[in-house]
């Protein structure tokens, strides 16, 4: 059920995300099912939808465990998020930066309980003042976009992240592949939404390695496939992908909407501009 927190800050994402939705959610309106109990998203990345929906029952997931990490702090522990963000915001210059990059979270130290809260605020900083708010990672796990050309970068908004604590208050977050939700959404009652990394259609546009697991073909197939079983329990589902033969041709037998979107994300600023993504839903 879709339920509205009446706040002087609506959520909204916190992150800067490639491929986020927050510019698309007007044009999403009219294809979101009118009622749902229960809410999956299994590529949470920066949550758009999620923080419009505002859902009372949800799961997220995302393979990315340090993106897990930031969205359970914000739930858990935002107010000693903001002072650590506040930490950053004090220091912020290029030799920071680069050292505060440079910091290996995949080792076990980093991975222990008590650096859950560094390693969050470490995501949200690098998240606001690298170039573009990408997320890349190496085939090691480490983090490798270099600074972008902020001057004074707002690398976070108290309000907006409270608002976004309440709002995940009752979430269930937790870190797996995409086919868990299979697990979980049984029936007319759920709504899942997936947007994932999406369809290359480019030599340039392979922003499906935005870490170091890909996101291959056969994973495009295979996601149709949990798309199927879930359509065919009367799972609610939607799913965003690029507008390209390939994704129309494996969606045949579902409802195709075509969206107008902009790529904001190539080193030519003259080839950023409008283009068109597909919408998928099997209701």
């Amino acid at each position: 059920m879709i339920t509205q927190i009446r706040d002087t800050v609506c959520p909204r994402p916190f992150l800067k995300w490639a491929g986020g939705k927050n510019q698309l959610i007007q044009q999403y309106l009219p294809y979101f099912p009118t009622s749902f109990e229960a809410y999956y998203e299994p590529f949470v990345g920066g949550g758009a939808v999620f923080f419009y929906l505002q859902p009372t029952r949800s799961l997220l997931v995302d393979i990315n465990i340090e993106l897990v990490n930031v969205y359970r702090c914000v739930r858990d522990q935002v107010e000693a998020l903001i002072n650590l963000l506040e930490d950053h915001q004090n220091q912020h210059s290029p030799e920071y930066y680069y050292e505060v990059r440079s910091q290996l979270t995949t080792s076990d130290e980093w991975f222990s309980q008590g650096n859950n809260l560094t390693r969050a605020a470490r995501l949200i900083y690098l998240n606001k003042t690298c170039f573009n708010g990408l997320y890349r990672e190496n085939s090691k796990g480490h983090f490798n976009v270099p600074i972008g050309s902020y001057k004074k970068p707002s690398i976070y908004d108290p309000e907006i992240l409270r608002a976004d604590a309440q709002a995940l208050k009752l979430a269930q977050i937790t870190e797996g592949y995409f086919d868990v939700v299979l697990e979980f959404a049984k029936g007319s009652e759920d709504f899942v939404y997936f947007d994932p990394p999406y369809y290359p259609i480019s030599p340039t546009s392979k922003f499906t390695a935005y870490n170091r697991y890909s996101f291959s073909e056969a994973d495009q197939v295979r996601l149709r496939d949990v798309m199927v079983q879930l359509s065919d329990r009367g799972v609610k589902v939607m799913l965003s992908n690029s507008d390209c033969p390939y994704v129309r041709d494996l969606y045949q037998g579902f409802k195709i909407h075509t969206i107008q979107a902009s790529r904001n994300i190539n080193c030519n600023t003259e080839k950023r501009g409008k283009i068109t993504e597909v919408l998928v839903t099997s209701y």
